[in-house]
């Protein structure tokens, strides 16, 4: 059969955006843990606020969207303004650029949460906790670090993410463009809860 000259294009400028596409699971993956690993890690701390209040765990879930519009309105007022100056660039940076930013970042996400599940397992040594059920005494805050630094990550992988797909196909399949958003988000979440799964099962083997 012969295609048109434009389903051959279109075909062949999705096939080009497929190893970036790849390569988005695994912020996407890091994303997962917000809403999954970090809130698990609140429900064991210290959550009191006063003699009469617990913050609930998925509060802290909030400074995600809060230091994502902030560092998002820094990002357009101060960044690339500079980023424009050395770079010569409307944009600033390119948007592959700014995703590599975000991936870096991603990478400090980690590191920090690390840190603080490796200080939280030594105050529950130090206690002598080992049920589930008892709170360890280090406040909730220390994982507002690893928040509020996936909302920066956020302002430039996942809005770099939606404008790259979007301006990398035609006029005629930005549905699909946009399908490729909504692919990585749902494959980030089962790599997620596969990574999560994996490792619990390995440290209750070696426990």
């Amino acid at each position: 059969m012969l295609f048109p000259v434009t389903q051959v294009e279109e075909t062949k400028q999705m096939i080009k955006v497929l190893p970036v596409w790849a390569a988005t699971f695994i912020p996407s993956t890091i994303l997962a843990q917000v809403h999954t690993l970090f809130i698990k890690q609140g429900t064991v701390l210290d959550r009191s606020m006063g003699p009469h209040f617990e913050i609930p765990p998925a509060c802290l879930a909030a400074f995600v969207t809060i230091s994502m519009l902030i560092s998002l309105a820094i990002y357009d007022r101060y960044f690339v303004l500079m980023a424009r100056h050395y770079m010569k660039r409307p944009r600033g940076t390119t948007l592959l650029q700014r995703m590599g930013i975000g991936f870096m970042l991603h990478v400090i996400v980690m590191i920090t949460a690390c840190l603080a599940e490796r200080k939280r397992l030594s105050v529950a040594r130090e206690h002598n906790i080992i049920s589930k059920n008892e709170v360890v005494p280090l406040s909730i805050f220390i994982l507002l670090p690893q928040f509020v630094l996936m909302g920066v990550a956020d302002n430039f992988v996942e809005a770099a993410k939606i404008e790259f797909f979007y301006d990398q196909v035609q006029e005629g399949m930005k549905s699909l463009g946009n399908s490729y958003i909504a692919t990585f988000l749902g494959i980030g979440s089962f790599l997620s809860s596969f990574l999560l799964s994996t490792v619990s099962k390995i440290t209750k083997k070696h426990a």
